[in-house]
């Protein structure tokens, strides 16, 4: 049984006569004819009673009709979906984050994303280096924004943005009354950093820009809990400026004038991602970051 078939046989039926059925098919009516007859003799029953007033269904055709549209519909829906699924219109995307959203460039970017597509359902995973790195390779996240000093692990990566850096520093330090700071004048200080023991990954990029003299302390908590550390005087830290928008209990920014004083995100994904959506979102997130001229 060809679905062809059942198509031109519920055309014939919507317009009442073959040769309608074949005018809107753009084929002979003899084609069309042949076809259902074809049809007829496959199943053993005569769907179309013939005369002058054309075609109507017999008994059993009526029948039948019931079971063949049901089928068209079914395979309407399948085709809808999969066309749907490949324009990344539906879909899910499980996004790994170094850093929360907060702020520009990046929430921006993920509110127009939402909006130019609602029907990608996204769940966010805030995650360290080395998990984000580790979840890629297993496949339970499809794309992570991470910055230039995270491992790769064959993960394919595209800048997305730079952003500058700013100090963060308890209120009653002795450098909170300067407008501006530079590397001299913060090396000295206790740093403290998000680190792990498998995931040092962010000391290694403040040491690169202040020196392996510089006393670190690292700590395998949120950034959210060493900035609570920064604000209660145990040391000071570094920030992406974005972040310097969530005010803290005790805590001041101060902006870094040196050139190096940045940090780049990029989006890492696996070289062999296939699905429509996760395509999309790279795509949109690469196009977007090049428009808007943020690297």
């Amino acid at each position: 049984m060809d679905l062809v078939d059942l198509r031109y046989l519920s055309i014939a039926v919507e317009t009442g006569s073959l040769s309608s059925a074949a005018q809107s098919l753009g084929i002979k009516p003899s084609t069309i004819s042949r076809r259902i007859v074809r049809l007829e003799d496959e199943l053993g029953v005569t769907i179309f009673e013939r005369g002058s007033f054309g075609i109507r269904l017999t008994a059993a055709g009526r029948d039948l009709m019931v079971l063949v549209r049901r089928t068209l519909d079914s395979l309407d829906a399948v085709t809808r979906a999969g066309k749907s699924s490949g324009a990344a219109r539906t879909g899910r995307l499980r996004l790994g984050v170094r850093m929360p959203p907060i702020g520009r460039p990046l929430q921006p970017l993920l509110a127009d994303w939402r909006i130019r597509h609602p029907g990608v359902v996204l769940t966010l995973h805030e995650l360290n280096d080395n998990q984000i790195a580790e979840a890629l390779a297993e496949r339970s996240l499809d794309a992570a924004f991470v910055t230039t000093y995270a491992p790769r692990r064959g993960a394919n990566t595209v800048p997305i943005y730079r952003e500058p850096l700013v100090a963060a520093l308890p209120e009653g330090h002795r450098l909170a009354s300067y407008d501006s700071l530079m590397w001299d004048l913060l090396r000295g200080h206790t740093f403290l950093t998000q680190g792990w023991e498998d995931s040092h990954a962010a000391r290694e990029f403040y040491a690169s820009l202040l020196g392996d003299v510089t006393k670190f302390s690292s700590h395998p908590a949120s950034k959210q809990s060493v900035m609570a550390l920064v604000g209660a005087g145990f040391g000071i830290t570094l920030a992406a400026q974005s972040q310097a928008e969530v005010a803290f209990p005790g805590v001041v920014y101060k902006p870094i004038r040196e050139d190096n004083a940045w940090v780049q995100v990029e989006l890492a994904w696996r070289p062999t991602t296939e699905d429509p959506a996760v395509g999309r979102f790279i795509a949109f997130m690469r196009d977007e970051a090049q428009s808007r001229r943020l690297l």
